[in-house]
């Protein structure tokens, strides 16, 4: 039995790589957190219909508000003024992706999982350095010194993808785009303007599909 967990954020690049995983897999589980962002409301909303769309042997939300509590995102505070123009931008969330794979190796290890998932990507990206093809590669040599068997993989299927191929994959592989959601502050209609909207509009224009979701000013 190939048994995978999968970290859904239920963005698009997560709902692809669910999709990849879903063709090499016979049982997901999927994981979603909580970490204050201020449209987890919505993500939450698309993780459970995405969960459902792939027959999820359990879906888990995990609460990781304590990102949130020690700030120093756009993403989780409000009073932080979205700042594009810097190295890596404030959108980042601290270490995020690193914490998040500890708890699917933790399960993975009381599954008996082999395989953790997750929908990082480095080429086409806000530079954010927990989606680094390095970092993931000392994710899996911690895994490896860390756990029982040491045999849990981490794997990265479009790690090395841009936008537009993801989309172009995701179209071949039927995901269901209208589950997921891209924008950084809104949950009703995406709003357009954040540089994930940005990249997502882009991608969906240069695969020459359309984008499914709302935004704010269309009909």
């Amino acid at each position: 039995m190939i048994r995978a967990i999968v970290l859904l954020s239920g963005g698009m690049d997560s709902l692809v790589t669910t999709a990849i995983a879903a063709q090499e897999c016979e049982e997901l589980y999927f994981l979603h957190f909580s970490y204050g962002q201020r449209t987890q409301a919505k993500e939450q909303w698309c993780f459970s219909q995405i969960a459902k769309h792939y027959n999820a042997q359990a879906a888990k939300t995990v609460d990781y508000h304590w990102l949130a509590d020690i700030g120093g995102s756009a993403l989780t505070d409000p009073d932080i003024r979205l700042d594009e123009h810097r190295e890596v931008p404030n959108t980042y969330v601290p270490f995020r992706n690193a914490t998040m794979l500890c708890a699917a190796v933790a399960w993975a290890e009381v599954l008996d999982a082999k395989s953790i998932y997750i929908g990082a990507v480095e080429e086409d990206s806000s530079g954010y350095p927990d989606c680094r093809d390095s970092f993931f590669g000392a994710m899996q040599d911690l895994i490896r010194q860390g756990t029982v068997a040491g045999d849990i993989r981490v794997k990265t299927p479009v790690l090395h993808f841009n936008k537009a191929q993801i989309v172009q994959r995701g179209i071949a592989l039927n995901a269901p785009f209208h589950y997921s959601w891209s924008c950084y502050f809104a949950e009703d209609e995406a709003c357009g303007e954040c540089p994930s909207c940005k990249l997502r509009q882009k991608a969906f224009l240069n695969a020459g599909i359309k984008d499914p979701i709302l935004y704010k000013g269309q009909k």
